[in-house]
């Protein structure tokens, strides 16, 4: 990996793209500590350190995506979260709704189309959740054991609070220019990228948090032994992501004049981890519903409280099973309405292409379904002891549950570690070749 970085600096045209990228990420993550007009910084300084012993609570993924800027509430508070939600919509959307499945089908000036909707519902999410922020940090609930939690927003006023909406709006159609930005003249994965800094921005903080609260040798050996077990994790993950099964695929010979077409063998790659960081992503905000619920409805009933006992809290045996069991429901979910095995199937009888021992047509999707649904049993199984390592880590080593090494923040970044190194390595490809001769 160093050694293509090393190449790509060398080259004239990836240097300029990968300063390029550089400089849109201090950018990103200057705005991360630019405050937000109408709040008390002190105030949200002091809340913040208070707030560091017991995590994030309920915001602490969007907090993890924002790297650290939401609950700052900076101009960049809402983070890439609007932008991952308006996306994972808009995929979900072209399943159901006909029109939209017609657009994809139509190849660029398709996507163009569904990639504009995508903006538009951003911008949408966008005016929501910071809504809502504003509206939880006026209440006091975005730091419920903070004593100066009422004077976040001294000035209560309606040009205030509008204000603070179109600001953090603004930052996040800000963010998916950026993003969109190194896409097309840095190294691409422009939003992967984004969200790569954000959560990465957090991890020396948290590594040195671990050191301090550690008893033994001064804390070195919690150190120790996190990053350890940081390595091992990371390990296990590019393993299990580069794991792919490949169905071998055989296209017939065709004449068309005196031209032979075809003959040629190919495979369709399916992934271990078929669905990625998807179901955790849903797992995770489908859990801060009901804490969401108890919390803005103040209610002290023995329903609230059972949810504040059992579903809050990330170390209770009813939270950990509920967490599991959502991470593989929907990483069936997930793969199944991203991968068509009727169309695959479909497309391949079209051109002439059939898999070995297994007829064209319906046998090819029945045998695709059943060669899917075997790999994502080890996949989902692996998603969900991944995402339990905050869990492990909060009761061993008393850490919070934003644990740097697990769950969603290490598949994002290896994920988009390998990904990049990948894009660089074909772009060099493209510049460096040798010929027949030497």
């Amino acid at each position: 990996m160093l050694t293509a970085f090393a190449r790509a600096f060398k080259t004239p045209d990836l240097r300029k793209k990968l300063l390029f990228t550089l400089g849109i990420m201090v950018l990103f993550r200057l705005g991360a500590h630019i405050p937000v007009p109408g709040v008390s910084f002190e105030n949200v300084n002091q809340c913040v350190k208070e707030a560091e012993g017991a995590g994030a609570g309920l915001f602490g993924l969007v907090n993890m995506f924002s790297g650290g800027a939401l609950l700052q509430l900076t101009i960049f508070a809402l983070g890439i979260m609007p932008y991952i939600t308006a996306s994972i919509i808009l995929q979900l959307l072209v399943v159901v709704i006909p029109r939209l499945e017609a657009l994809k089908k139509e190849g660029q000036s398709g996507q163009a189309k569904i990639t504009q909707y995508t903006r538009y519902l951003t911008v949408a999410l966008g005016v929501l959740q910071a809504t809502g922020l504003v509206a939880t940090a006026r209440s006091g609930s975005l730091f419920a054991q903070c004593t100066v939690r009422d004077q976040i927003i001294p000035d209560d006023s309606i040009f205030t609070t509008i204000t603070m909406v179109i600001v953090m709006t603004a930052g996040t159609a800000l963010i998916m220019w950026l993003g969109e930005l190194i896409t097309d003249r840095g190294i691409g994965n422009g939003m992967s990228i984004l969200m790569f800094v954000s959560i990465a921005a957090g991890f020396p903080g948290l590594l040195w948090a671990i050191k301090v609260q550690g008893n033994l040798a001064d804390g070195w050996i919690e150190f120790g032994v996190v990053v350890l077990a940081g390595l091992a994790m990371v390990a296990l993950v590019v393993f299990v992501e580069q794991a792919q099964r490949r169905i071998p695929v055989q296209y017939a010979k065709r004449m068309i004049g005196r031209r032979s077409y075809g003959g040629t063998s190919t495979y369709i790659p399916l992934k271990v981890n078929q669905a990625g960081v998807i179901p955790v992503i849903f797992a995770s905000s489908l859990l801060y519903i009901p804490a969401l619920i108890v919390q803005f409805s103040g209610s002290q009933a023995g329903w609230a409280d059972w949810i504040n006992r059992h579903l809050v809290t990330g170390d209770h045996p009813y939270y950990i099973i509920t967490y599991f069991v959502l991470i593989v429901f929907f990483a069936f979910f997930y793969v199944a309405i991203s991968f068509n095995p009727e169309e695959v199937a479909d497309n391949m009888k079209k051109y002439g292409g059939f898999i070995p021992g297994i007829r064209a047509g319906r046998p090819t999707a029945e045998y695709l379904s059943y060669v899917l649904n075997r790999i994502t049993w080890p996949g989902s199984l692996y998603l969900g002891l991944i995402a339990l390592v905050p869990t492990v880590a909060l009761v061993l080593f008393n850490a919070n549950q934003n644990f740097p090494f697990g769950g969603t923040s290490i598949l994002i970044i290896v994920g988009v570690g390998l990904e990049t190194v990948k894009q660089i390595e074909s772009q060099l490809q493209q510049r460096h070749y040798e010929g027949f001769l030497r």
